[in-house]
């Protein structure tokens, strides 16, 4: 009898040690994934766009003074990526975001594939990887906000809801 009532305590300890070893395992991950990455000054992206605008991080903020900003990594052959885009195409919708395409192809190849999927985003193009690497960033996709004052405040990597982005943005935006 006093075996049945220890064996459903024993099953919750055992789930809740599960639970933390895969939460240790994700952090883990999380962790060497972002080892790289810069805090601080966000660094000086430039470059072009899809559309063959000119692009400057810089410049691009002076537009939203006073805001926190997005920039978007994906790449047109990342599945996750692909899950993604709602997320993103909703939370640009309200807030300032750049997409980098991160070795993707050309500005062509790039814009292509923009207007296949039915996506408006403004996207620099990062054919090379260079500024995904100034960012520290080692894969796909990433969120990377960044304050008013042009300090990194939060970098995602892997999947982000579409309320991580926004609480992520809000949360640079007011502390």
């Amino acid at each position: 009898m006093m075996f049945d009532r220890l064996k459903p305590r024993s099953r919750q300890l055992r789930w809740l040690a599960e639970v933390a070893i895969f939460a240790a395992v994700f952090l883990g991950i999380q962790a060497w994934q972002q080892r790289d990455i810069p805090s601080g000054k966000a660094p000086q992206t430039g470059g072009y766009l899809a559309n063959g605008q000119a692009f400057c991080l810089n410049d691009w903020r002076e537009h939203h003074p006073g805001q926190a900003v997005a920039l978007h990594f994906w790449a047109d052959w990342c599945p996750i990526c692909k899950s993604e885009e709602g997320n993103v195409t909703a939370v640009a919708k309200d807030w300032p975001v750049i997409t980098v395409a991160m070795q993707s192809g050309t500005a062509e190849q790039v814009a292509a594939h923009l207007k296949k999927e039915g996506l408006a985003w403004s996207t620099l193009v990062d054919n090379h990887g260079r500024i995904s690497a100034d960012y520290g960033l080692k894969g796909v996709p990433a969120f990377v906000v960044i304050d008013r004052n042009g300090i990194i405040r939060s970098v995602s990597t892997g999947y982000t809801s579409e309320i991580g982005m926004r609480a992520r943005l809000w949360w640079a935006d007011h502390f």
